[in-house]
């Protein structure tokens, strides 16, 4: 790999600025292969070097991307001044790396969120141009019937002439209440409350699954993440070069 600044490599774990760095190296508390380093502009391959910060070895990411199981009450957003967003679910050291959702979630839909720094991925992920599908659970108040699955697949054009392109639905139960899971391949604002309020069946609660075929990873409880592992991001790749 190109050879990266010292202090570009360690700013890249969110866990230091480079101010910081800085204080590390001349403190000599930075090693590169085993030898104390000389300054933040020394250079090292970011991927084979051993650079230890402390006594403790550092892993270089290129890009961060993380899956978190967004909670209710939470803005998908990187900053605002009225309210929470899904950043502040995460520590400082992955704050400081410019993270940034990868599409929306309404303040009150729970699920899965992916939140990145690299952005041309994140782009082509949310381009109804590569149809990547996206996955939701809904919960809806009325009976929802076969008229409604054909709406879906056929397109619906909403009152203010809003065109949402062919979408799926799948129902799960169907009654006073009702269960679905719905497919998108666009996420226009609010698309899946106002599709289903449009075909009379508000939605009392709703939830992503799944997103480019990465399925919310049930051992994450509401407010937690992870990281995802490089094939899950291989895979995110593959979804948008089809």
């Amino acid at each position: 790999m190109e050879m990266q600044r010292l202090d570009k490599i360690i700013a890249s774990t969110g866990r230091w600025s480079r101010r910081e760095v800085k204080d590390l190296i001349r403190h000599r508390l930075v090693t590169v292969n085993g030898i104390p380093a000389a300054s933040p502009e020394e250079k090292a391959d970011p991927e084979t070097a051993e650079i230890l910060v402390k006594g403790e070895c550092i892993t270089y990411r290129r890009y961060t991307w993380i899956m978190l199981n967004k909670p209710a009450g939470y803005l998908s957003a990187t900053e605002d001044g009225k309210g929470l967003t899904v950043l502040d679910l995460l520590p400082q050291e992955l704050r400081r790396q410019e993270l940034f959702p990868v599409g929306r979630l309404d303040k009150d839909t729970e699920g899965l969120l992916f939140l990145t720094n690299e952005g041309g991925l994140a782009h082509d992920l949310l381009s109804p141009k590569r149809h990547v599908d996206k996955v939701y659970y809904a919960r809806v108040e009325g009976c929802l019937v076969q008229a409604d699955r054909d709406a879906f697949a056929a397109g619906i054009t909403l009152p203010d002439g809003l065109q949402c392109q062919k979408a799926k639905l799948e129902i799960l139960s169907a009654g006073e209440t009702s269960e679905a899971h719905v497919t998108l391949r666009e996420g226009k604002f609010h698309q899946v409350k106002r599709m289903l309020a449009f075909l009379g069946k508000p939605v009392t609660y709703l939830e992503r699954v799944e997103m480019g075929g990465l399925p919310l990873d049930l051992s994450l409880s509401r407010g937690e993440y992870r990281f995802l592992t490089p094939e899950e991001v291989e895979h995110l790749r593959k979804q948008v070069s089809r």
